[in-house]
C-alpha cells in the first residue's frame, strides 16, 4: 500500500512525524480515513479514537480530542487539542474521571452549563478508556 507523510502536532508539541499508510479519525461530520493521494481537505476534529496504520502495516491507536485535520498537496497534518497514544493513557486516571463525571451527572440540581461540562468530561474519559483498549462499559 502507498504511504504518505503524516504530521501530528498537539498543544503539547510534536506527537508524530513519519510515513504512514492511512489514518482514521473522528471529525465533526463523522469518521474520515485518509489514504495516500487524498484530495485536499480541511475539517474540524471531533472526539474519538484515531487509528494510524504505519508504513510497515502495524496499527497504533490514540485518543484524539478536538482540533483540525488538513490535507494539502499530499501533506497530512493533524492538529489536535489532545492526542494521547494508547500506551501513554493513564487508565486509572481515566477510570476516576469517568466515575467523577457519572457521579456529577446524578445531581438533579445541575444547571444546563454544568451538565454539558460533566457530559463532555464523561465522553473524554470514555474516549481515553476505549482508545487504551479498555471496555468503558465493563471496567471491573
Amino acid at each position: 500500500m502507498s504511504t504518505y507523510h503524516l504530521q501530528v502536532v498537539s498543544l503539547d508539541g510534536p506527537e508524530f512525524e513519519g510515513e504512514v499508510q492511512k489514518i482514521l479519525l473522528r471529525t465533526i461530520d463523522g469518521d474520515v480515513e485518509i489514504l495516500a493521494r487524498h484530495t485536499d481537505f480541511c475539517t474540524a476534529i471531533g472526539m474519538g479514537t484515531a487509528k494510524v496504520t504505519m508504513a510497515d502495516g502495524t496499527d497504533k491507536k490514540a485518543a484524539c480530542i478536538g482540533g483540525m485535520l488538513s490535507v494539502m498537496n499530499g501533506e497530512v497534518r493533524v492538529l489536535p487539542t489532545t492526542w494521547e497514544w494508547a500506551e501513554d493513557i493513564d487508565v486509572e486516571r481515566a477510570k476516576a474521571a469517568k466515575a467523577r463525571a457519572e457521579e456529577r451527572l446524578k445531581d438533579q440540581m445541575l444547571d444546563k452549563e454544568a451538565r454539558v461540562r460533566a457530559e463532555a468530561k464523561l465522553y473524554r474519559a470514555l474516549v481515553r478508556l476505549g482508545s487504551s483498549g479498555q471496555d468503558p462499559n465493563n471496567l471491573n
